[in-house]
């Protein structure tokens, strides 16, 4: 579809019209009024036959052109121009809770997950979105859904330990941050993958069940991955405290939701957490619009969501 950007130029086009009419209606009363007053028969024994109007064709309809032209460039026209869009998106919940700083996984459960996580956001395809949620007693979005890997590779190194785990509302910060991905025209919500790094055991908030019900209702699967071993211990408050891994709570939670769940944080489990992720591929059929700096903004998309 062929669209102009300032139409208003289009109005060129009527003094074009105008000329056009004017010329022909000229030629046209110059041709009645020699009938009127001159005598045919005596006219064509004396003059001899010329291209009349003919003789002006080449030169009106090159100066009409140009000046079509000239009104027609004025106004910008362009031409939508389908260009895909990638909408699947990705929610990384990391624990932070104090348990995962046991050294029973190499050289802790935090470090190693962090290294994982990293592992993650290199290997996922560029175009996915990709967010950062870190957990303990309160679940917070370091990064929001997007396609800037830098800034959740920094948001990963910078993560601090705290008190208490709240796997639930990670879960629920998750699902807030997947429905904030913007729509651009498309039908229904984005599809999405919640994989979470845990230890397992829910100290604070709300239960694991309820938030699973939710990923469950908006069709986001949980994949989950634990960090830790059954003789996993942190030092608090002077003392040795026992912190195993609930590898059956986050197995329950990736049952519930149709996730995954993994018991090693290796290259190739990472890659299955979001090898079988659907893509969302919707095109740009703009309004095109200037923005402050002059540059044409394409606004809009449509979604198409193949089979998997």
């Amino acid at each position: 579809m062929i669209r102009f950007l300032s139409p208003w130029w289009l109005l060129l086009v009527l003094p074009v019209l105008a000329t056009a009419g004017a010329y022909v209606w000229t030629q046209l009363r110059g041709k009645v009024a020699g009938v009127r007053f001159s005598n045919v028969d005596l006219l064509t024994r004396l003059v001899p036959k010329t291209p009349g109007w003919r003789r002006h064709l080449t030169a009106t309809r090159v100066f009409l052109l140009v000046l079509l032209a000239m009104a027609t460039g004025m106004a910008k026209p362009s031409v939508d121009v389908k260009v895909p869009l990638e909408r699947a998106t990705i929610m990384l919940a990391i624990d932070v809770s104090l348990s995962m700083k046991a050294t029973d996984v190499t050289p802790n459960r935090i470090v190693a997950a962090q290294q994982a996580a990293k592992l993650f956001v290199k290997e996922l395809p560029a175009n996915y979105n990709l967010g950062l949620v870190a957990f303990a007693k309160t679940a917070e979005v370091k990064v929001s859904p997007g396609k800037d890997r830098g800034v959740v590779l920094a948001a990963i190194d910078a993560l601090q330990l705290q008190e208490s785990t709240a796997i639930g509302e990670a879960i629920f910060t998750c699902l807030d941050a997947i429905a904030s991905v913007p729509a651009d025209g498309a039908s229904g919500a984005p599809p999405a993958r919640i994989v979470l790094m845990s230890d397992g055991y829910t100290t604070y908030g709300r239960p694991n069940a309820q938030a699973a019900a939710a990923a469950k209702k908006a069709r986001v699967p949980v994949s989950t991955i634990a960090f830790g071993t059954l003789d996993g211990t942190v030092e608090l408050s002077g003392q040795q405290v026992s912190v195993p891994v609930d590898r059956d709570a986050l197995q329950k939670v990736a049952t519930q939701t149709d996730g995954r769940y993994y018991e090693a944080a290796s290259s190739d489990a990472l890659k299955s957490a979001y090898a079988d992720l659907g893509s969302s591929v919707g095109y740009h059929t703009p309004n095109p619009r200037k923005s402050p700096s002059g540059t044409q903004v394409w606004l809009c998309c449509v979604d198409s969501r193949p089979p998997r």
